[in-house]
């Protein structure tokens, strides 16, 4: 079997294109109202923060908007909860990422399953299916 060298700049350059162009369609099937992602950075993790710096660019390079939330070191498990209650709760805001990790004072896990299934960009809400839920250990979870 042969190596395949894959051209990482070739193939992001083609991946922006293709979801540059999903996002214009998105655009023209909602009245002109871009898609938002909302990023939540807790503290003042640098590595974190350029994270979350990268995917505000890579949303303004395919057209998207984003909301910048971010929260100083002391926040808690509360407001933060606040916070994406409030995300959760607000229409024009359709994916929301909270960057980990966050202070430790907070109950990150809480604040994972807070966000909306569909507003989940990053896949980290644990979901009950009701279907499923048998009451024996909190039920069965789907990721």
């Amino acid at each position: 079997m042969s190596a395949l060298i894959l051209d990482g700049k070739s193939l992001a350059k083609k991946t922006e294109a293709e979801l540059s162009d999903r996002v214009t369609a998105l655009k023209l099937a909602n009245n002109g109202q871009a898609p938002i992602l909302a990023t939540i950075l807790v503290g003042s993790d640098p590595a974190s923060g350029t994270y979350v710096k990268m995917k505000q660019n890579a949303c303004k390079r395919i057209g998207m908007e984003s909301i910048a939330v971010e929260l100083s070191e002391q926040t808690t498990t509360e407001q933060l909860l606040a916070k994406i209650d409030e995300l959760n709760a607000n229409p024009n805001c359709h994916g929301i990422l909270l960057q980990h990790p966050v202070p430790a004072q907070i109950d990150e896990r809480a604040c994972f399953d807070a966000i909306a299934a569909e507003k989940d960009v990053d896949g980290v809400t644990y979901q009950v299916d009701p279907e499923e839920d048998n009451h024996h250990h909190g039920g069965n979870y789907k990721q």
